[in-house]
């Protein structure tokens, strides 16, 4: 462990909890850093609603410039205004600045030249000017080298950047940590539900997502319509073209009065609080932070299992969680929500064996292991 008060540059495209999983892990993560060590945000954007407040950078650039074009500025801006400043560069955004790279989602290499695609797409790539980037960018990224560390957020990373890059590849996992809830919001479980117009015999069911419908909404929506009418659906995070999405669903006209739909916020604990039931039939999630954060509030889980999600290797089966074979499998996703409502032995067990994935997910452990990482990195340099 590093024994001074180090110097931290945090890289990432936007801080805050509300923007999403991958978002949240760093706000988490320097909460904790900040309490012995110096933390300087540099990002796109700060969430003015969010409760840690850091020194803070802005990066920005023409928002009308194409995306991959917004990723180079955003890389190289990052490099320059790092570079020999700090003791450690935290990065969770392509490039080349960090002395930490932090991957959270499906690498680039993989989606590219690993995963099958069409052979009119596979060829176009090559060609690409964009994929070309974003490929370079990885690549300098990920590069082995000395005091440098590429840190995965799930075994489903690590697995597909070896693949990607080689079976020498190797990178030390970290997954993300959780932290439980205060009692006062556990407290307002029924004061959410009233403003819901739900009563206490209500069963929620709950899915929190920056982008629902690659969560799993269409599923659950498919599942809500063979379900008896006191199960009731609460959608938290949901944009505009989710909103469009159910409104124009057949689905919404018969189940209207069973659907809540919250916007994107960075206090998502209150809904936590006043749910039955956690569904996350993910079409993809490189980890999945929200299924664990619903076990921190003893809330039983269905999820996806791998490769759909990669959370579902953390977890034992019909012991902490309820996986199901296909996300798409909305028959059983309602037998299995059927069964946790009605089965008081099973949810309790699948409760405690949530309690106990909390427990080895702690932000002091996450803590731990980077603070190692940094003083290998710093000794090596």
């Amino acid at each position: 462990m590093p024994t001074q008060r180090l110097k931290i540059a945090f890289v990432v495209d936007r801080f805050g909890n509300r923007f999403g999983g991958a978002e949240a892990y760093g706000v988490a993560l320097m909460r904790e850093l900040v309490r012995d060590h110096d933390v300087t945000v540099y990002a796109r954007e700060y969430d003015d609603a969010c409760d840690l407040r850091l020194p803070f950078v802005p990066l920005r650039s023409w928002s009308r410039w194409p995306s991959w074009i917004r990723v180079l500025i955003f890389a190289w801006r990052a490099r320059m205004a790092t570079r020999g400043k700090f003791d450690i560069v935290h990065s969770h955004m392509n490039g080349w600045c960090g002395d930490i790279e932090v991957v959270h989602v499906t690498p680039v290499r993989y989606n590219w030249r690993v995963r099958p695609l069409p052979a009119i797409k596979r060829l176009l790539s090559y060609v690409s000017l964009r994929v070309y980037t974003y490929l370079k960018l990885e690549e300098k990224r990920v590069e082995p080298r000395a005091a440098h560390r590429t840190v995965a957020v799930s075994g489903l990373i690590a697995e597909q950047l070896s693949q990607a890059y080689g079976r020498k590849f190797s990178c030390p996992v970290i997954p993300p940590g959780v932290t439980r809830p205060q009692a006062s919001t556990v407290d307002r479980r029924g004061e959410v539900r009233n403003a819901m117009g739900w009563t206490a015999d209500d069963y929620v069911c709950l899915l929190v997502a920056r982008n629902p419908l690659r969560k799993g909404l269409p599923t659950v929506l498919k599942a809500l319509e063979k379900l008896p009418g006191h199960f009731k659906l609460l959608v938290v995070g949901g944009n505009a073209s989710t909103r469009e999405y159910i409104h124009r669903s057949s689905a919404f006209r018969l189940l209207a009065d069973r659907i809540r739909l919250v916007e994107e916020t960075h206090d998502v604990a209150p809904y936590y609080a006043a749910a039955d039931l956690y569904v996350h039939p993910t079409l993809n999630d490189s980890f999945g932070m929200a299924p664990l954060e619903a076990m921190s509030f003893g809330l039983p889980v269905i999820l996806s299992p791998e490769p759909w999600c990669g959370f579902a290797q953390y977890v034992r089966d019909g012991h902490e969680a309820a996986l199901l074979t296909h996300p798409e499998d909305a028959d059983q996703l309602a037998q299995l929500a059927m069964q946790i409502s009605g089965d008081a032995a099973w949810r309790e067990r699948l409760v405690e064996g949530g309690s106990q994935v909390v427990d080895r997910h702690s932000w002091a452990k996450v803590t731990d292991r980077y603070l190692e990482l940094y003083a290998d990195v710093m000794k090596e340099r």
